[in-house]
């Protein structure tokens, strides 16, 4: 007779539709595919953290912890910069005369004499080493097309010199390769510096280890000369002794370091004598590079250092700028904090007990 209780299965051994599935007894059923993670402290967002509750009190302090802290450096890195003697003497306009392109055609000439005098008072006793940089303005070497107009590869390996297919236009000329190629070696700095002092005294220019020494480790061979370079009809700048080695060539090689700005210096050479207050310097320069083409300038800079460098006075400011900050901010939040205190966690500040009405 046929069981007519509806609670009483038909088949007690009879396997479950959802066997295996989440939850299930049997363990050796395989386990259904989930997306769900496995249960961990990470997942769960369970880990311990620290939450800070920033009571006035708090921020106060760590507003005028960063102002102890700034102010000083701030102070320090400025006295540090003003001890730094610098000399600049922009020479471009002071060593020709005449309108622009009676300046261009004066530059352009090669037979005319480029040689210049300057002379330079020093008001304060300058401690070799003494750097000599020189410095032009709205001169773009960060400019697209003159930044990829030279070959790596070329100044790398002494096999490469027909590597010129990245330094269009300047790659060839009278039907060989160029080394170095490109628009940047082609327009290399070439205006020279000579100094004396007033007691006749000479100082030396030490022109060694002024460029980067991974540079000239590993940028430019040893075994890599100057080949056909500025024998063209129009010559760009200064010319390379095809006897001596690109890594020896530190002036190159300094100015092949593409600066970022159209304003910048690079190193010309070090004087390693000590030069004494009230002492005048002779310069006697040759004035060869074109800047007047496109209304550029030029400057000789004479330059000391400080631990921290050369003069540079905006580490000093952003410091102290940063410190004065957090100073005012701190004393404005003490002043609302006693004038109009607020009790932390105060329900009455809540927006539905403020407004009790919903309005």
């Amino acid at each position: 007779m046929m069981n007519s209780n509806p609670s009483t299965p038909m088949n007690a051994h009879a396997p479950s539709s959802i066997s295996g599935g989440n939850g299930s007894p049997d363990s050796n059923t395989p386990r259904r595919n989930s997306k769900r993670p496995k249960y961990s402290r990470f997942t769960q967002q369970e880990l311990p953290a620290c939450k800070p509750i920033l009571t006035p009190k708090w921020v106060i302090s760590a507003f005028m912890l960063v102002t102890i802290v700034f102010i000083p450096i701030g102070l320090t890195s400025l006295i540090a910069s003003n001890d730094v003697i610098e000399i600049v003497d922009r020479y471009d306009n002071a060593c020709i005369t005449g309108t622009k392109s009676q300046k261009v055609q004066y530059i352009q000439n090669a037979t005319t004499d480029k040689t210049c005098t300057r002379t330079l008072t020093v008001k304060k006793r300058m401690k070799q080493p003494i750097y000599v940089y020189y410095q032009l303005d709205n001169f773009y070497q960060n400019h697209r097309r003159y930044v990829k107009s030279r070959s790596d590869k070329q100044l790398r390996n002494r096999g490469d010199e027909n590597a010129t297919s990245t330094c269009k236009p300047e790659y060839e000329a009278n039907g060989m390769s160029i080394v170095p190629c490109g628009l940047v070696a082609w327009s290399l700095f070439n205006d020279t510096y000579a100094f004396s002092t007033s007691g006749n005294r000479s100082l030396t220019i030490n022109k060694r280890e002024i460029s980067w020494k991974s540079d000239r480790d590993e940028k430019f061979g040893s075994d890599v000369f100057p080949k056909n370079f500025q024998n063209s009809s129009f010559i760009g700048g200064g010319t390379l002794n095809p006897s001596i080695p690109l890594n020896q060539q530190e002036d190159l090689i300094v100015w092949m370091r593409t600066a970022a700005l159209p304003t910048f210096r690079k190193l010309y050479g070090k004087i390693e004598q000590d030069i004494e207050a009230g002492e005048k310097i002779t310069v006697v320069l040759e004035n060869r590079y074109n800047t007047y083409s496109f209304s550029g300038k030029k400057k000789l800079v004479l330059s000391t250092t400080s631990w921290l460098g050369g003069k540079n006075n905006f580490i000093g400011i952003a410091y102290l700028a940063v410190g004065g900050l957090c100073f005012l901010l701190a004393t404005t939040f003490t002043v609302i904090y006693f004038v109009k205190p607020r009790h932390l966690g105060d329900p009455n500040y809540l927006s539905w007990n403020r407004n009790p009405g919903g309005h």
